[in-house]
Formats: structure tokens, C-alpha cells, sequence
């Protein structure tokens, strides 16, 4: 048996269900059992919100940014075909620690609103089977794909603003910045808290009026509760090497410290907590 929105149904006669309050959104939508193409699934602490959580990376993303340190997530076809039963019976098993650490469960990427589906059916079970506290990893340019649906299963949504300068944004991401800033202010709309993050990149994203656009906008949204400003690294650059990619940023150095730190008093200056 598997437990579907509080309702228990054998599996086998998920796709046979009828569309009703008492379906995952996933059952609702497709009619069969929920799948999607997931690239791995960890626990992690301090970096995919608050407490230790369980984070699935789903496969696929239609950004490209410079700086990506999971090239390997980009391609949906390179992921697993994995069913949501099985990555809800993975999390089973760390369910009481995770819930004693205060953390719970994140839906990451490559980018999660690709699978919308599959997502908002990770999310939904996540937080009422299992009874974690749910976060949405997301560059937010999908965001027209997260229904109101979803989006009242996720407590904490992650949102890239990857740069404020139009131009810069599609430099580094390949697309336009407007879905992302639009996904922003209907989460302001709905009330959903937001973290925010912003990747600090010498000679790219750390203009001062770059950093100062970020920070305003931010602060005009009214549900940040927090911003992590977060030091350019180049970690994943053997994976570009791996997948016979150019890796444009090598000869960029991470930032100092102090330039971290310079650009976290910005978004402090107008009111928001920045770390």
C-alpha cells in the first residue's frame, strides 16, 4: 500500500484513480503512478535550508550559467526514471533524525520546476506523509509552472537572483532576468517566505549598482528573510573538463572575504538579513 494525500490505495490501482480532494496532485494530474528524471538525492545541512534536509536533484535545466557547479544535471535524458514512491521511501528513513535536526525536505535541480509534476508530488508527500518542512530550489525563470497547488506544499522557497544588469543575466544565465523577477513578486503576493541567493562573481555580477539593484528589490518584496551572498567558487570545473565543456570562468578568481562581506552589508543597509 501507499499512502496518497492521506488516503490509502494500493499502488497498482493509482492510475485507475478518480480525480478527487483526496489525490497527490501528481495522481490528479497524470492518472498513473508519479515518475520523474532524477539526477541524485542526499542529506545535506546548512546549504539547501535550514536544519539537516533530504534533497532530491531532479535532471534538467534551461539555464546554462557560467558558473554551474552540476553541468551533469543540465539534460533531463541523463537522469534516473525513478518513481516518487521510491524517493519518498528513501526520505522515510531519515525522518526522525531529520525532523529532531529542525530541518526537512528540499526539491532541488538542475532546475525542479522542469518536472513540475513530478516536484509538486515530492513536495506534497514530503510534507503531509512524512511531515517535513518543505523548501523549492529554484532560478525561478519556471516559476509560471508552479501552481498555487504547489506552491502551498512548499514552506521556504530558495530563489537565485542572479544578477540585477538584464545583460549580465544573460551573460551568465542565457536567459532573460523578467520570469524570475515575476516569480518573485507573486511569492511576495502569496506570502511564501524566501531565501534568497546571490553568487558573487569578480568581474561579472560584482558591480556595485549590480549588488545595490539585487539588494533593493529584494528588500521591496517584504518576504526575504534571509540572503546568502555566496563566494564564486570553482569546484565543479572538473565536471565541465568531464563533459568536454569550456569552462569560461577559470582564470576568474573567487572572491576575497572582504568582498563577500561588502557585498552582504549592502543587502543589510536595507534591512535584510545577509550572510
Amino acid at each position: 500500500m501507499t499512502v496518497l494525500f492521506g488516503t490509502s490505495i494500493p499502488v497498482g490501482r493509482a492510475a485507475a484513480a478518480v480525480v478527487s480532494a483526496g489525490q497527490t496532485p501528481a495522481a490528479a494530474a497524470t492518472q498513473r503512478p508519479s515518475e520523474g528524471s532524477v539526477h541524485s538525492w542526499d542529506l545535506s545541512t546548512g546549504v539547501d535550508g535550514p536544519g539537516t534536509r533530504f534533497v532530491t536533484f531532479l535532471s534538467g535545466c534551461p539555464l546554462t550559467c557560467l558558473y554551474c557547479h552540476n553541468p551533469d544535471t543540465w539534460k533531463m535524458r541523463n537522469g534516473k526514471r525513478t518513481s516518487a514512491d521510491a524517493v519518498i521511501a528513501e526520505a522515510a528513513k531519515y525522518r526522525r533524525f531529520i525532523a529532531a535536526s529542525g530541518g526537512g525536505a528540499t526539491v532541488s535541480g538542475g532546475e525542479p520546476l522542469l518536472q513540475p509534476v513530478f516536484a509538486g508530488e515530492l513536495l506534497h508527500r514530503m510534507k503531509h506523509e512524512l511531515g517535513l518542512h518543505t523548501a523549492l530550489d529554484t532560478s525561478g525563470f519556471l516559476g509560471a509552472r508552479a501552481t498555487d497547488a504547489l506552491l502551498r506544499d512548499v514552506d521556504l522557497v530558495l530563489l537565485d537572483i542572479k544578477s540585477w544588469d538584464r545583460e549580465t543575466y544573460r551573460k551568465v544565465t542565457g536567459r532573460p532576468l523578467e520570469p524570475t523577477l515575476d516569480f518573485a513578486r507573486r511569492l511576495a503576493g502569496l506570502g511564501k517566505e524566501v531565501h534568497l541567493r546571490f553568487v558573487l562573481v569578480p568581474g561579472l555580477t560584482d558591480a556595485p549598482e549590480n549588488v545595490e539593484g539585487v539588494a533593493a528589490f529584494a528588500a521591496g518584496l517584504g518576504n526575504v528573510s534571509r540572503v546568502d551572498v555566496l563566494p564564486f567558487h570553482k569546484l565543479g570545473e572538473g565536471k565541465w573538463q568531464a563533459l568536454d565543456m569550456n569552462f569560461s570562468l577559470h582564470d576568474t578568481p573567487s572572491p576575497t572575504a572582504g568582498q563577500v562581506a561588502q557585498a552582504a552589508s549592502v543587502f543589510a543597509a536595507h534591512g535584510l538579513a545577509a550572510v
